[in-house]
């Protein structure tokens, strides 16, 4: 399992939900396609976050911003 999770609600949920349960999160970013991708520190962390939003869950490829656009270079 990866720490890493892709859901389809915006970021200031994803942020919300983890505060609330907790959570810290490594790395948060929108995606091209919609939706939030959020690492997690930990396992644990991940699983209780997909237990939350398990209805949201976006499973197979998503389209993610390059982080080279993200930094300005």
């Amino acid at each position: 399992m990866s720490r890493a999770l892709n859901l389809s609600v915006p970021q200031a949920d994803v942020a919300a939900m983890c505060a609330r349960h907790g959570v810290t999160i490594s790395a948060i970013e929108a995606l091209r396609s919609g939706g939030t991708r959020v690492v997690l520190m930990n396992l644990d962390d991940t699983a209780v976050i997909a237990k939350a939003f398990r209805s949201k869950l976006i499973t197979g490829a998503v389209a993610r911003v390059p982080l080279v656009g993200r930094m300005g270079r």
